[in-house]
């Protein structure tokens, strides 16, 4: 099933006019389905490492150009777009305060919470995760279990090119108010990071724990505890500084990891 799945978006991606025959909608139509019930994701874990599914990335793709715009009439609120919002909650098992919207084909788990909060398309968000007020989770990222994305959060999206990888934080992250995490950073399993941090794909992350610094970019380890920094960098007009994030500390492995999440944080003097 999923191989057929995937020969009719090939297809349909090589040459769009098979669009106009409804074979391939109805492929792209249950892929979107799948994603939307968590049976499909955009990226999965694989041992240690995370592998990305591109032929469903352009499911999601292919999805607009055959959907039609609508009104979509929610009590007092109006909508005018391509896309359904997601529906079903209670037997989800999914809390959603009002202004919390989600997308048709996000995938969200039994337990997680979403505030006033916006998640889009292809998104995956695990089980007991809460997405606090004004967050934002964007096309295809992949959030997982027990993951608190504080006030103002906004993890990127991203559909094309399509090789691209999407934003993934794993389980137990905690990430604190106003940070953003884009262009395809990895976050690993219980990594703390603090008010405004800003990680981007070119976004030098410095370990400064140890005697000498150690640079990563585009993840962040394990357990880290994450601050914003900067760091002096030459240019024609003068040196200037430029953000960076630095990794201060580790947390625990014996603390429990709900009640560590803001204790983390406070440990190493970072607001949370």
């Amino acid at each position: 099933m999923i191989a057929d799945l995937r020969k009719l978006i090939e297809a349909a991606w090589e040459d769009r006019t098979l669009l106009e025959y409804s074979e391939y909608c109805e492929a792209i139509e249950t892929t979107i389905m799948q994603l939307d019930r968590g049976e499909l994701r955009v990226a999965e874990p694989i041992l240690n490492s995370w592998g990305i599914n591109e032929w469903v990335k352009k499911a999601v793709i292919l999805y607009f150009p055959i959907r039609q715009m609508k009104e979509i009439e929610v009590g007092p609120f109006v909508f005018y777009d391509k896309m359904k919002l997601k529906t079903n909650y209670k037997e989800l098992g999914v809390r959603v305060v009002p202004h919390g919207i989600a997308r048709f084909g996000a995938y969200l788990a039994k337990g997680v919470i979403l505030m006033p909060s916006y998640v889009n398309i292809g998104a995956y968000i695990d089980e007991g995760t809460m997405v606090d007020t004004w967050a934002t989770v964007g096309s295809c990222a992949q959030i997982g279990k027990h993951v608190h994305l504080s006030g103002g959060v906004g993890i990127g999206g991203v559909l094309e090119p399509i090789q691209a990888s999407p934003v993934i934080i794993e389980d137990n992250v905690f990430i604190g108010s106003r940070a953003i995490v884009v262009e395809g950073v990895r976050v690993e399993k219980e990594a703390v990071l603090g008010a405004n941090v800003v990680l981007t794909a070119s976004t030098k992350i410095i370990d400064v724990t140890g005697p000498t610094p150690i640079e990563y970019k585009g993840i962040v380890p394990s357990r880290s505890v994450v601050i914003p920094g900067s760091y002096a960098k030459k240019f024609p007009a003068g040196e200037y500084q430029v953000p960076c994030a630095l990794i201060i500390g580790k947390r625990k492995e014996s603390t429990d990891k709900k009640t560590s999440l803001n204790n983390a944080l406070r440990e190493n003097n970072v607001a949370v």
